[in-house]
């Protein structure tokens, strides 16, 4: 490995890392954010669901983008646009500069995690071996850091502006030198693109096929249902479910993130050694273990060993499927992030008014085994994260020569 894979790598590790920690920022001060604007409990869900909706877009207008600007270059000022969001969300006044602030972050925040994959995947593809689910371990420490500022912020009754200032002066600087050494990966190489072409329809000038592309998106979409349930329910269903107090019912979701962190940094070794068919499964079974046991939880504790499963198992989902998506268009893989990057925003939406909807109507222990039933439904894609053994031998990332291209600096 050269010294340009190594700072590409780390730098889009730390951008990784910047990200989680914007996203932790916002999401875990929403209660304060309400408060701040005056915004009624019948208008927040419409600002909450305009995020994904506008993300999507974002992701969508990224596919036709990359076509003329290089991921790294998006990724570059899409970023500072993410952050310079958050903190206008933090300094209005006004229900209007809410909705603007908001706004922005949405459509960035689609570019941002759509370029951010595209050059994971693609620097995955000219490492040659799985370095995916580092990346969003790198997500994972940075929430956790943004969650825990966000718990200063709230215990010393800080304003949302005093919260966020240092943290985008700080990450902000940070994120734009770093994007200097961002790595653009050169487009597949002509074996694969032609065995892309063979074994799929799609490859060298095919586009991306959406049937074929389509189970990775139901894996994307039940995934996202599976994180938006712990991330929005988990502190509710503690509570009021299990009858924890209401400083435990706060544990869950810092477990989840914690465990989430565990296995992402050591899942590219399962990857390595087993092959990503084979941890996806594993992952999809004891996520449903999870589920299984926050619903059948005769106490708090018991619960929280469901949620601690749930982190292990759904956290190598979504970068495998970023990856798998990346190995089945190796010519278009640009235009299959971003298509997939859309069900991120799919099942984030579903997620959270599915489970509540259920936990009103029927209950809250009923409700966890529909995440459960759909996580399990990855089972049935598995194969579509194979990589073929003709070409790659056994399911593992074929090792080949460094091709590297410019780095975003030369731009």
């Amino acid at each position: 490995m050269t010294d340009v894979l190594r700072r590409g790598r780390a730098s889009l590790a730390f951008s990784f890392f910047t990200q989680g920690a914007t996203f932790a920022l916002l999401v875990t001060r929403i209660p304060a954010i309400q408060d701040r604007y005056g915004v009624s409990d019948a208008l927040l869900p419409v600002f909450l669901a305009a995020v994904p909706i506008l993300a999507g877009v974002g992701s969508v207008t990224t596919e036709q983008l990359v076509k003329r600007i290089r991921p790294s270059r998006l990724l570059r000022w899409s970023q500072p646009v993410v952050m310079l969001a958050l903190l206008g969300v933090g300094a209005g006044g006004q229900v209007a500069e809410l909705a603007v602030a908001l706004a922005v972050f949405g459509l960035a925040v689609g570019a941002l995690d759509a370029s951010m994959n595209m050059l994971g995947v693609s620097l995955q593809r000219t490492y040659g071996r799985s370095i995916m689910l580092s990346f969003h371990a790198a997500y994972s420490l940075g929430g956790i850091l943004g969650a825990s500022l966000a718990w200063v912020g709230a215990h010393w009754h800080l304003a949302l502006w005093v919260s966020y200032l240092p943290v985008v002066a700080v990450l902000l600087p940070a994120a734009l030198v770093g994007s200097r050494w961002y790595v653009d990966g050169k487009p597949a190489p002509a074996e694969d693109t032609a065995d892309a072409a063979a074994g799929t329809g799609a490859g060298a000038g095919g586009g991306v096929v959406f049937k074929l592309l389509l189970p990775l998106c139901l894996v994307m979409t039940f995934a996202y249902i599976g994180d938006s349930t712990v991330s929005n329910w988990s502190a509710k269903y503690l509570k009021d479910v299990l009858g924890s107090s209401e400083q435990l019912a706060t544990v869950p979701y810092n477990v989840y993130m914690v465990t989430t962190l565990v296995g992402r940094a050591i899942g590219d070794f399962g990857v390595r050694r087993f092959g990503a068919v084979a941890v996806v499964r594993l992952g999809a079974l004891v996520a449903a273990v999870g589920f299984a046991v926050v619903a059948g939880a005769s106490g708090a504790w018991v619960g929280m060993v469901g949620f601690t499963l749930l982190g292990l198992g759904l956290c190598v989902l979504v970068p495998q499927t970023f990856a798998a998506a990346g190995r089945l268009f190796p010519g278009d893989s640009d235009a299959a992030i971003a298509r997939l990057n859309i069900f991120n925003y799919v099942g984030f939406l579903i997620g959270s008014p599915l489970v509540g909807a259920l936990g009103d109507a029927w209950s809250y222990r009923g409700a966890m085994l529909v995440p459960m039933v759909l996580v399990l439904v990855t089972l049935v894609y598995a194969r579509s994260f194979a990589v073929r053994p003709d070409r790659y031998g056994g399911g593992h990332e074929r090792p080949r020569t460094a091709d590297v291209g410019r780095g975003s600096n030369g731009l």
